[in-house]
Formats: C-alpha cells, structure tokens, sequence
C-alpha cells in the first residue's frame, strides 16, 4: 500500500508521433515531475543528449542489464530496445517525488502487472487525425519516408491498446491536451475521478483506423 510520503507515478503512451514526449516534458515543468530517463539502443535524434532525454546504450549492455533484472519494464519497438530502469524510480518515489514516464504500451502494461506500492496513473494520447499524424511523423524523419510507412502501419494496432488505460485524451492542440491531462491529474489527486466519454473515443479510435 502507497505512503502518503511516496510520490505517484504518471504515465503517458500513444503510438508513435501523437505528442507523448513533448507533452511529457510540458507535464514535468508545469507540475515539478521527475520524467524517468529511459535507455535505449537507438540512435540519438537531432538535439538529443545522452542522460537528458535517454540513456543512450547498444544491444549488449542493454541485454546484460535484462539479464541482471535492472529493468522496470522494457521492450522492443521499431527493432530498438527500450527501458526503465527500477533504482533510480523507486529512489525518487520513496523520497515523494512523483515521476512521469514516457512509454509505449508494452511498458506500461508492465508497470501495471508488476503492482507496485506506488499510486499509478495512465494516460494514453490520440491524434486528432491519420492526416495530422502522418505530418507530424513526416516532419520527424523528414528524410526516410520508409520510417514514416514503417509507423503508420504499426499505428492501427498500436492504437487499440487505448482500453487498458485511466484516461485517453486526444491530441488536436497542445495546450488544451496538457491542461487537460493536469485537471484529470488533480481530480485523482482530490479522489473525484471525472469519467469521459467513452464512446465517443470509440468512434474517434475507428475513425482512425477505417
């Protein structure tokens, strides 16, 4: 059971390009999180510096550090490793700081089977449109069109994971999505749950993947 000392964990997943990282990082800001810095074994993107946004590492340390039970959760996505490592999340929750993640499903839904004793919320973010994100995924990998095909086409099952997550919210502008996402922080935090509208994103999720 969660210590009103302990910090909560918040975290954020959505398919590849619907605005979890920069939503992430607005979050963390706005509210004073600890966004948990993953390790990956991609390649930096530009601006991308190692210890900041990830912890850039190649396949073997990232398999040694599986083997010796350091993750939180990982998993493979797009032929990359990713993953959290649990010391330095639990050091900040035990000290009452609450951490933000951005993580993609197959994360979350292990954080989630591993019941942990901090309080949890789950966010999973939608784009307004296929439109919207196939611009946002093309000025991203502006050079490598089969990246851009690669994602789309991970998109229509990715998105289905939506059911297993606290709220889903869409996507169609960024300040109205982050001040959205922090009112149904603070409602969890007052104990008054505010419900949404379910149906409603069931019709938008089939919109996007007809």
């Amino acid at each position: 059971m969660s210590s009103s000392k302990d910090g909560k964990m918040i975290i954020l997943s959505s398919p590849s390009g619907a605005g979890k990282t920069t939503l992430v990082k607005l979050i963390a800001e706005k509210k004073d999180y600890q966004i948990s810095i993953s390790h990956t074994t991609r390649s930096p993107r530009q601006n991308e510096k190692s210890g900041k946004d990830y912890y850039f590492t190649n396949e073997k340390n990232f398999k040694d550090l599986i083997n010796k039970g350091e993750f939180l959760e990982h998993a493979k996505v797009f032929n990359n490793f990713y993953g959290t490592t649990l010391k330095p999340v639990k050091e900040k929750l035990d000290d009452g700081q609450n951490v933000i993640f951005d993580i993609d499903w197959q994360g979350a839904q292990q954080i989630k089977n591993k019941r942990l004793k901090y309080n949890l919320i789950t966010f999973f973010l939608l784009p307004p449109s296929r439109e919207v994100l196939f611009t946002r995924l093309s000025k991203r990998h502006m050079e490598d069109k089969i990246i851009v095909e690669e994602r789309m086409k991970e998109f229509n099952k990715d998105v289905l994971h939506w059911t297993n997550y606290d709220y889903v919210v869409i996507n169609d502008h960024l300040e109205k999505c982050l001040e959205k996402i922090c009112e149904l922080i603070e409602s969890e935090d007052n104990e008054k749950k505010i419900k949404y509208d379910i149906q409603f994103i069931k019709d938008h999720v089939n919109k996007l993947i007809s």
